[in-house]
């Protein structure tokens, strides 16, 4: 894709996902120039999730020389990365692999993440999370256990492919660090925790804020992708944080929901909250204050399992003249719930039967809002302003009848961004480099469409919440002072 042309500096954000890359292209006017994509390969066996390392380098050879193909000898200011939280990989002291990369959601380490959270309880309690086995700090013993030595250095995702670009290791950031236990508070690695755990500080990468640099292109690495060499290589985000800054969401009381294969919340709070649920967790602001938010489990993976070979475009027109659905969702696919509750053995359900097809998406669709709204009851709880209007991105945000349900069910206004996503996120970052983020995302991200509540769809489908919160009440997913903020009126 090619926007207008300037003589304006570009910079590059680089998104690594679960099913593929994204290479973005921004001008400092906010607009997209150009960008390209390449699709990813998993393993997957049962809990089990991994990449091959090497796989995300040529993903990003090929969308990188596809976006770059539209330079046309522009100047670029800055590259910037984002990768999925939690997902990291063992490599030796040239920083080539040693492992295939252990991914965000693989679930090995239950065992471990059990005893981390023991061992370092005190630490987490005051960060405001628990350990979760898709943390990156639990897999991590996993793998030193299961007989894996030798290995000099742990690499996160977007460290991995930064090192490639730069020819040699450089340092991560502190968001991509949270999740490998990394403390926020103090800046800097629980050193004692680790010895208690056996995990040698060795391992470990040094760690900045988000957006310092870290590095430049090499030459090879300028060859393969495009990127001119020289070009400044900026520390990045996860995907989560990446996506809250494309949408510009970084003051207090503003939120940004990204509805992709699973569902995030993230928003900005001026104090660290603390959730004893451990549904909750807090990444630090790059400028000042704290990004506090969780993810779901729930998201738009059900749909493509439920309906694989349907036009999604004529459900949503189906969905939008059909009204309430008469039956209640909790899309789940698999087993086990991060955020509005943490449960590792929760499991989707329904109330009721559905009357046709129609009836059964559009179940999905308010079922998904559902989880959506208690998120957000379940933030407030723990003090977070939720003022709104929310800001939506992900492959959810493309259905209009999708966000209308949202913001019925939300009460509160929705806005899609023109652009969003991982990768523009990053190239914001990087166009601000080591000044605020805040206002740098604030001057560039722009409002592509909003969407109001309707008061009437909020009284229909209140109903539906009302019984799908009771349901988990009754499972024990959630307490029932919860349900009770949770009701819609």
């Amino acid at each position: 894709m090619r926007a207008e042309s300037s003589d304006a500096p570009l910079s590059v954000g680089i998104d690594l996902g679960t099913q593929g890359v994204q290479v973005v292209l921004l001008g400092i006017d906010g607009k997209v120039a150009a960008t390209g994509t390449a699709p990813l390969k998993s393993i997957r066996l049962g809990v089990r999730h991994e990449q091959d390392p090497e796989g995300w380098w040529k993903a990003i050879g090929r969308a990188a020389r596809q976006a770059t193909a539209e330079l046309g000898g522009r100047e670029v200011s800055g590259l910037a990365i984002c990768s999925t939280s939690g997902t990291f990989l063992l490599a030796d002291t040239s920083g080539n692999p040693f492992t295939p990369a252990f991914m965000y959601n693989d679930g090995r380490a239950k065992e471990e993440s059990t005893l981390v959270q023991e061992v370092g309880a005190e630490l987490w309690d005051s960060l405001g999370y628990r350990m979760q086995p898709s943390f990156a700090l639990p897999k991590l013993l996993w793998v030193l256990r299961s007989g894996v030595k030798g290995a000099s250095r742990l690499m996160h995702q977007a460290d991995y492919v930064a090192s490639r670009l730069a020819g040699k290791p450089v340092a991560t950031d502190w968001s991509h660090a949270l999740k490998t236990g990394y403390d926020l508070v103090n800046d800097c690695w629980p050193v004692e925790v680790l010895e208690r755990l056996e995990i040698p500080v060795k391992l470990l990468p040094p760690v900045v804020r988000p957006g310092t640099r870290v590095g430049e292109v090499s030459e090879a690495a300028a060859e393969y992708t495009g990127v001119p060499a020289g070009t400044p290589i900026l520390s990045g985000m996860t995907d989560g944080c990446a996506a809250q800054i494309a949408a510009g969401a970084l003051k207090e009381g503003q939120w940004n929901s990204v509805l992709g294969t699973t569902l995030t919340l993230k928003g900005v709070t001026n104090k660290l909250l603390k959730d004893p649920t451990g549904a909750v967790y807090c990444h630090r602001h790059p400028d000042d204050g704290w990004l506090p938010g969780g993810a779901s489990n729930t998201g738009a993976r059900i749909i493509s399992e439920k309906f694989p070979d349907y036009d999604v475009e004529e459900l949503d027109k189906k969905a939008k003249q059909h009204g309430p659905a008469k039956m209640v969702m909790y899309p789940l696919a698999g087993e086990g719930e991060r955020f509005p509750f943490a449960n590792p053995k929760a499991r989707g359900f329904r109330l009721g039967e559905p009357e046709d097809e129609t009836d059964y998406y559009r179940a999905i669709l308010e079922g998904v809002a559902f989880v959506e709204r208690l998120c957000f009851v379940h933030l407030e709880s723990l003090g977070a302003e939720v003022s709104g209007p929310v800001a939506l991105a992900g492959g959810g945000a493309r259905s209009a009848v999708w966000a209308q349900i949202r913001a019925d069910v939300l009460g509160m206004p929705v806005v899609i961004p023109r652009y969003s996503g991982g990768a523009v996120g990053m190239a914001i970052l990087a166009h601000a480099g080591g000044g605020s983020v805040t206002e740098t995302a604030t001057r560039m991200s722009q409002v592509g469409s909003r969407f109001e509540p309707c008061e009437d769809c909020s009284v229909r489908l209140a109903d539906n919440f009302d019984q799908l919160v009771q349901a988990f009440v009754e499972r024990g997913y959630i307490s029932e002072d919860l349900a009770k903020r949770a009701r819609m009126p």
